[in-house]
Formats: C-alpha cells, structure tokens, sequence
C-alpha cells in the first residue's frame, strides 16, 4: 500500500473533502479508501488528523426510507423514556442524571439549583 499524501491544514488541493464536508454536499464516500489525510500542527500533542476523500468517486446519500424514518422516530421516542417513572419526559433524557429531573431530583429542596 502505498503512503498517503499529507496535507496540511488548510492547503488540501480541490478534489478531497472530508466526510462532513461530502455530507454537506449530499454525498457519502461510497466504499472508497482514504486518498489522503490533513494534519493541524499543535504546541503540546501529536497533530489533529482529518481523513480526505475523493469527491469524484463519492456516491450520492442513500434516501431515507419509511422503515429507517420509523426506525428512528422510535429511538428517539426510547431517549425521551423516563426508565425510573415511565413516563414521556417531552425531552431527551441526559445520560449524566439517568431520569427525568422530577425522578432525579424529587425534592425541591435537593434541587442543585437551590444551592
């Protein structure tokens, strides 16, 4: 295999983007390999990397079916779902409590706000 080419940050020739670059674009990599890769220097650690791919050999996003839009509405509706109460909290529970707020902090008093 041979080496990648080596950018660095900011100086990539046109024809390479990343992935969030090709997703803002309405493509997707399409099973191609990385063509080459962008290195921001940094004072104290090794540089930060951003993998390149080709934009002329990405492949248009694949639509989003009724079966994937279920799909997704039914995990979004299962991080709404108190595991404590049950109940819908009508907003994505945060990993950091567990709960819902009312189950993660039933006293008003205990309220970290309160402090």
């Amino acid at each position: 295999m041979a080496a990648l080419p080596i950018f660095r940050w900011r100086l990539a020739p046109d024809g390479y983007a990343t992935r969030r670059q090709l997703r803002a674009r309405g493509l997707r990599p399409g099973g191609q390999e990385v063509a080459a890769q962008l290195e921001r220097p940094r004072r104290r650690r090794g540089p930060l990397v951003a993998y390149l791919y080709r934009i002329d050999l990405a492949k248009p996003v694949r639509p989003m079916t009724p079966g994937r839009w279920a799909a997704l509405a039914k995990a979004n509706a299962a991080r709404r779902l108190c595991p404590q109460c049950r109940t819908d909290a009508g907003y994505v529970i945060p990993t950091s409590l567990g709960t819902c707020a009312p189950c993660a902090f039933p006293n008003p008093s205990n309220s970290p706000r309160s402090a």
